[in-house]
């Protein structure tokens, strides 16, 4: 089979494979060819990135070397523009986007830029699915149910704002989760908190003093433990496969709401024993994690960037806890029997460095982690690695390789996209 080709775009954003270059996929900046084996077609739901200010890279295999290609090679005048992809859910990247950026390129907006090329008459991309649940697919959403369902329940719950916000979460914003809630299945959002204690780089609610604007409105109230409770407990009750999660894009952090989150899931837990109260967290507040628990918690999910100290205060920029607190969270929810997963924010290059490998084999060793959950970093990646100040430190083992390492050394470790409902009833 032909090598994939480059794909790029005019000023128009009309997208060509070019004639003679391959595509090149980026590990931390740096170019690589892309392997065999490497590529999956583009997943239904994903969408195609021009990247304005940045020049494509290709591969030329008969001069063996990357080539930057700076004009239309079809003779068509205007600039031309890298192309990426941003991959549905479920499906984490393997390289990122190769590209060179002008002087005067602007700081990419918070999705994530994954390597696309054109082979056998279709899009490739460089990734893999990480998780077989088809909660997020593209097929398994009727719009024109979803509008219905979700206008219904909010004429029938004018009086939830909690209810309201979810409204505008599914209608306006596309939330695959709100929108499987108005669907009364899965995995159902439970924002709660306007407030935050980390700054984080690429945080996707808040934005301030930063080149780059958040892609959704952070959430400006906070629920009742009886307005969450309306939410949370008949999905618990009914839903297929039901997993109810504070801690959403569209808010600070919630265990700075811990009284509340506490006083609701001892009210959804009187209503019904089925399916995963689930918190998705910085994990910066031990001591509420715990609190929680003993309310009825079942699981939790902590965010991280990287296992290692440096990095992680340079992305997350936490206020008034620190890493060691983090782990302190993942202890507390382990050692009461519960449920502990990470949100790996995974960026090809740095996620699979050794040196950082070797962090998050540490990190599994000492807290008994459950589950890695490999979503992709959201950001501008040159933009991210000059925030924390990366230097490369050793090799890159590639994130396939990455993950059979940890599968080794860790077999009880399971990797996913998604909160696993551990008690479906």
């Amino acid at each position: 089979m032909a090598a994939a080709r480059l794909v790029f775009a005019d000023e128009s954003g009309q997208i060509f494979d070019h004639p003679s270059l391959e595509m090149t996929g980026a590990s931390a900046g740096s170019w690589e060819r892309v392997e065999r084996g490497t590529l999956i077609p583009l997943p239904p739901g994903s969408e195609l990135f021009v990247l304005p200010g940045r020049l494509p890279v290709g591969y030329d295999p008969r001069r063996a070397r990357f080539e930057v290609v700076r004009e239309n090679p079809y003779g068509a005048g205007g600039k031309i523009q890298a192309v990426a992809a941003f991959m549905a859910p479920a499906y984490t990247q393997i390289l990122a986007a190769a590209y060179q950026s002008e002087r005067e390129a602007s700081v990419l907006p918070l999705f994530s830029y994954t390597a696309v090329g054109w082979q056998e008459g279709r899009f490739q991309v460089a990734g893999v699915r990480v998780d077989p649940l088809p909660r997020q697919d593209s097929d398994q959403f009727d719009l024109g149910a979803v509008k219905h369902r979700a206008k219904r329940a909010l004429a029938r719950n004018r009086e939830n704002p909690l209810l309201q916000h979810l409204g505008i979460c599914a209608l306006t914003y596309s939330c695959p989760a709100a929108k499987n809630y108005f669907l009364g299945r899965w995995e159902a959002p439970l924002p709660t908190s306007p407030r935050c204690n980390a700054a984080c780089l690429g945080c996707i609610s808040l934005q301030r003093r930063s080149p780059i604007c958040a892609t959704q409105e952070r959430i400006a109230f906070v629920p009742s433990p009886e307005e969450i409770a309306q939410v949370g407990a008949p999905h618990l009750e009914k839903a297929e496969g039901p997993v109810v999660s504070f801690g959403q894009g569209c808010e600070g952090e919630p265990l700075l709401q811990g009284k509340t989150l506490a006083k609701a899931i001892e009210i959804m837990r009187r209503h019904s024993s089925r399916g995963t109260i689930n918190l998705n967290t910085n994990g910066s507040l031990p001591k509420v994690v715990a609190r929680l628990r003993r309310s009825g918690l079942d699981s939790i999910r902590v965010s991280m960037n990287s296992a290692r100290t440096d990095f992680y205060q340079r992305y997350y920029k936490p206020r008034g806890y620190s890493f060691a607190d983090v782990k302190a969270s993942v202890l507390a929810m382990k050692a009461d029997g519960g449920f502990a997963s990470i949100n790996l924010l995974t960026l090809p290059g740095f996620t699979d460095e050794e040196e950082e490998v070797e962090a998050l084999l540490s990190l599994i060793d000492e807290t008994n982690l459950d589950l890695i959950q490999m979503r992709n970093l959201n950001i501008d990646p040159e933009w991210y690695l000059r925030g924390i100040d990366y230097r490369p430190s050793g090799k890159r083992l590639g994130i396939p390789a990455m993950m059979e390492r940890i599968r080794r050394c860790h077999p009880e470790v399971r990797f996913g996209y998604f909160n696993p409902c551990l008690n479906p009833g």
